[in-house]
């Protein structure tokens, strides 16, 4: 049975009465924490390190063990405690070379990425008819008989990331279910600028490995106008991707010690890895390198937090989610010495909010609001709480509070019981760059950057530091 939550009698501002709201008795720290981030220059000029010295860093590579070593290092350099690089073994997919192209009744070269842990196509390639489908409907309307043997096409319109996000990882498994031999999606972005995005696929184990890749928006298109003049449209794909033994990498992350409930902990952070393209800037460079310098500042700013802050970079998020799980599964059933998690894991765009979740059913995006169960009341008293808590965010206009939060890194945690967040922005252009060689450094606006240091400090200081804790509740088939 989930534990019962004792409440106090609330006001409007949702605090007991009798007591005075968080955000009066938080004002003159979260206006130090603020100041102090729109100044900061070091948090940007660590991002800046990690994109150009370091750059893309996919799980089982050189470059993120690089990144894993740096981070340890830059955590001990600004005065954490308890600094630890946490075993994780990760999975290693290799990219190859690649490349597509439409073969007949023209020729033209394919904008194309493969899709992460897909299979590779054997020495040579694949020549094959296409068939372009927009939605799983119409490939199941074609049956057998109209797919076997042919590459699937998915020509899916962008009706928002969580909606569309499912023809690139469900779509090779069933296009193979009807024979198909390779499989092509439509790339998962509105922007339409020949740019292809990669991002994870996952197989259906009882049905046969296909090869899978993203293309452009326009040769998609092309793809479909084609389709329709009755003649055969053929493709060639080459792709030499394959799965090596699994690589040892780690979790990063370090405390601010709390200075009077210590082993009560506030988690945050974001993933250190990123795809094998572009610099890895957005997704997640900017999170892991904001909530760093909101703890420095934090530890700079001379706030003595009664709790614990512990910054985490969490590893293998793009492709297998095994950092957080590892991290969650260290804690040997001690999860409930954590008292909240927050997740940037959304880009470093000008920060709205925070979402708060609920666990058992994971956002489709990180700006995305989330359905799943309803809050109890212990949650919507706590939601009352963050409410107040986020009016100390107006001035950077971050002050939105809502339901529906947390990340993939985090959702281990908020599984067992911990109480998640999950940094909020505008992701204005977020899926303009989202997966692409585009994610790079360029594409993080110095004050925007600023601005979610500032969100993020605000709401882990007080996080750590005041009177209550949140609720948070078990996920399904975890309850006790």
């Amino acid at each position: 049975m989930r534990s019962s939550v004792a409440l106090l009698a609330v006001s409007s501002f949702g605090v007991a009465i009798g007591q005075k709201p968080l955000s009066e008795t938080y004002k003159p720290a979260a206006d130090k924490l603020i100041s102090a981030s729109l100044a900061d220059t070091e948090g940007y000029a660590n991002l800046t390190y990690l994109c150009d010295h370091i750059g893309k860093r996919i799980s089982g590579s050189e470059p993120l063990l690089r990144a894993i070593a740096w981070s340890s290092d830059l955590m001990k350099k600004e005065g954490l405690e308890n600094v630890t690089t946490q075993k994780v073994m990760v999975p290693k997919w290799v990219r190859g070379k690649e490349s597509g192209a439409i073969v007949a009744p023209v020729t033209k070269p394919l904008h194309m990425l493969g899709l992460g842990m897909s299979v590779g196509t054997a020495p040579g390639g694949i020549t094959a008819e296409v068939v372009v489908v927009s939605n799983f409907d119409e490939l199941k309307k074609l049956g057998e008989a109209g797919v076997k043997g042919k590459i699937v096409v998915y020509n899916a319109p962008y009706e928002g990331y969580g909606r569309t996000v499912m023809y690139r990882v469900a779509g090779a498994s069933e296009a193979a279910k009807l024979g198909a031999v390779a499989m092509l999606v439509r790339s998962i972005t509105p922007l339409a600028m020949q740019t292809p995005h990669t991002g994870t696929l996952g197989y259906d184990e009882k049905v046969a490995k296909i090869p899978a890749a993203a293309i452009s928006l326009e040769d998609a298109m092309m793809l479909a106008r084609l389709a329709t003049e009755g003649v055969p449209v053929k493709v060639h794909l080459d792709m030499e991707a394959h799965m090596e033994p699994d690589q040892e990498a780690a979790n990063v992350f370090g405390d601010i010690v709390g200075s009077e409930k210590p082993e009560e902990i506030v988690a945050l952070g974001g993933h250190i890895d990123s795809w094998d393209v572009g610099q890895g800037a957005q997704d997640d460079g900017s999170g892991i390198m904001a909530t760093l310098e909101a703890v420095n500042l934090i530890k700079k700013s001379g706030l003595k937090p009664k709790r614990t802050i512990r910054i985490v970079f969490w590893v293998n998020e793009e492709n297998g989610d095994r950092g957080g799980e590892a991290y969650e599964k260290a804690l040997a059933g001690k999860t409930g010495t954590h008292v909240a998690a927050i997740e940037m894991d959304g880009g470093a765009e000008k920060p709205v909010g925070f979402g708060y979740g609920s666990p058992g059913r994971r956002r489709a995006t990180p700006n995305a609001p989330q359905t799943g169960p309803e809050l109890s009341e212990a949650e919507m008293h706590s939601l009352e709480l963050l409410k107040d808590i986020g009016t100390l965010l107006k001035p950077v206009e971050a002050d939105t509070i809502r339901p529906g939060g947390g990340g993939s890194d985090i959702e281990p945690l908020m599984m067992a019981g911990v109480p998640g967040l999950g940094e909020l922005t505008t992701a204005a252009h977020y899926f303009d760059w989202h997966h692409t060689e585009a994610d790079t450094l360029d594409k993080v606006d110095p004050v925007e950057f600023r601005k979610n240091i500032a969100s993020l400090a605000v709401m882990t200081y007080v996080l750590a530091d005041m009177p209550e804790k949140l609720a948070g509740h078990k996920g399904p088939g975890t309850e006790d």
